[in-house]
């Protein structure tokens, strides 16, 4: 995924400019986030690379469609619930 280099990011806290789709990799590394959108029809986690290098599950309980307010560099194949779909927000 490549952002582009004229990308003039928002300075507004919940206003995103750019989105991207991340396939899932425990290898893959992405430009670090503002936000990642989550979208899955039942129970999941995902498994993520934050900003410093500390890996961090976020859990649902239902089907359900949010934003995560973090910045990561990964989401990992691992431990995350297959099926969802992620969106990297910039």
């Amino acid at each position: 995924m490549a952002i582009p280099a004229s990308l003039s990011l928002s300075s507004q806290a919940n206003s995103f400019d750019y989105a991207a789709s991340v396939t899932i990799s425990d290898s893959t590394v992405i430009p670090a986030t503002r936000a990642l959108y989550v979208s899955h029809s039942a129970n999941g986690a995902v498994v993520v690379t934050m900003s410093n290098g500390d890996n961090c599950t976020f859990a649902w309980h239902h089907s359900t469609n949010f934003i995560l307010p973090i910045r990561c560099t990964k989401v990992l194949s691992t431990g995350t619930t297959g099926g969802a779909t992620f969106v990297a927000l910039y």
